[in-house]
C-alpha cells in the first residue's frame, strides 16, 4: 500500500511499480459506446475487495462485462492515462502522478473518496506491546534490536517490509532516526501476512511495516510504534523523512474520457462508498477464508442493499 510522498503507496510505500504491465490491459477500455468497464487491481486484498463488489454489481445489476487488469501502483497511473484502464478504485497517495496527470495533462480525473481512510505504520504484535511497554516509542527501538534480529537482518533488528513495490519510506527513516535495523522485504502481501502469522504462532516478537484498513488486525492483534510525529510537508524530501506516516483518505481516479463518456458505470463508480468495516469483511473472506473475491462480493451483497443500491445511478 501505499502512503503518499515517497512515491509510490502502500503504499515508493506502497510506490515505484515493478515492471510496467500496461499491455496485458483490455483493449476494451475507453471504448465509446460499449458496455465494458477495465479495472485496475491492486495486490493488496482492500482494494481487490473494492473491485470485488463493483465488478460483481456492475455485472449484474447494470449488465456490463467487466475487465480486470493487475498492474504496479505507478505503472497503473500511466494506464489510466492512455486509457488502457478506465479506474483505479483505491490510489494512496501520488503526488508525483497527480501532478503530471491530473493538473497538468488533464488526463485523469479525481472520482472522489472510496470512504476508507489509510494509514502506514511500524507495528509490534500487542502481545510484545503488553510486557514490553515502551517499545512502542520509536526512540527505545534500538534497546530491543536484538530481539527483532533474524538470519534476513544480520546483526540488526528486522523491519519487515512486504512489496518493494508499495509506497515505503522505511529505509530513510530507518537511516535518519539512527536506529540499529535492516529493512527486509518480504515480497509480497500475502508473503507478510504468513510470517507475521507465523511469529505470533510461536509468540516471537516482531517489528512490521503495516497498513490500515488490513483485516490481519482481527486475527494478529498489532500497536502501532509511534514515530516522530507528521505533519505537512516533513515528507518532501523522500531523502530527508524523519516523521511518520499520514492519515490519507483513499481515493479512487478514472480516465478523463471514461469519466465523460462512461455513462452508468462512470457514475456508480463515482457513487461507491464504504466503510472500513464493509471492506475488511469482503477482505477476510478472501483472504482468510480463501473465498474467490466473487463469491466474498455475493455474499457481503446479499447482507447490505441498502448500502450498495444507494451507489447506483438514479
Amino acid at each position: 500500500m501505499s502512503a503518499v510522498t515517497a512515491g509510490g503507496a502502500l503504499f515508493a510505500l506502497s510506490g515505484c511499480g515493478a515492471a510496467d504491465m500496461t499491455k496485458q490491459a483490455s483493449p476494451y477500455a475507453n471504448a465509446e459506446g460499449a458496455k465494458t468497464v477495465t479495472l485496475s487491481v491492486q495486490s493488496w486484498v482492500g482494494a481487490q475487495a473494492d473491485v470485488a463488489v463493483a465488478e460483481y454489481l456492475l455485472k449484474n445489476e447494470l449488465g456490463y462485462r467487466v475487465d480486470k487488469v493487475q498492474i504496479d501502483e505507478v505503472p497503473a497511473w500511466d494506464a489510466l492515462s492512455q486509457g488502457r484502464v478506465d479506474a483505479i478504485l483505491e490510489d494512496w497517495g501520488h503526488p508525483e502522478q497527480e501532478q503530471r496527470y491530473v493538473k497538468d495533462k488533464k488526463t485523469i480525473v479525481p472520482g472522489g473518496d472510496v470512504g476508507v481512510t489509510g494509514h502506514i505504520g511500524w507495528y509490534v504484535p500487542t502481545y510484545f506491546a503488553k510486557k514490553h511497554p515502551d517499545v512502542t516509542d520509536w526512540k527505545n527501538l534500538n534497546k530491543y534490536a536484538d530481539r527483532f534480529k533474524t538470519s534476513e537482518s544480520g546483526s540488526k533488528g528486522q523491519l519487515m517490509d512486504g512489496s518493494p513495490s508499495y509506497v515505503t519510506n522505511d529505509k530513510a527513516l530507518v537511516k535518519n532516526l539512527g536506529l540499529d535495523y535492516e529493512v527486509v522485504f518480504a515480497g509480497s502481501e500475502a508473503a507478510q501476512i504468513t510470517q507475521i502469522e507465523q511469529f505470533a504462532k510461536q509468540k516471537k516478537p516482531f517489528l512490521t511495516y503495516w497498513y490500515k484498513p488490513q483485516w490481519l488486525f482481527e486475527k494478529v492483534p498489532m500497536t502501532e510504534v509511534k514515530l516522530p510525529a507528521y505533519k505537512e510537508g516533513c515528507d518532501a524530501d523522500p531523502a530527508e523523512i524523519k516523521c511518520a506516516y499520514p492519515h490519507t483518505p483513499l481515493q479512487k481516479y478514472f480516465n478523463a474520457d471514461f469519466a465523460k463518456k462512461g455513462g452508468e458505470a462512470a457514475e456508480f463508480l463515482k457513487n461507491f462508498r464504504w466503510s472500513e468495516e464493509d471492506q475488511n469483511e469482503v477482505s477476510l473472506m478472501i483472504a482468510d477464508k480463501k473465498m474467490s473475491p466473487d463469491a466474498a462480493a455475493e455474499s457481503w451483497i446479499k447482507k447490505n442493499e441498502s448500502k450498495w443500491r444507494a451507489w447506483l445511478p438514479k
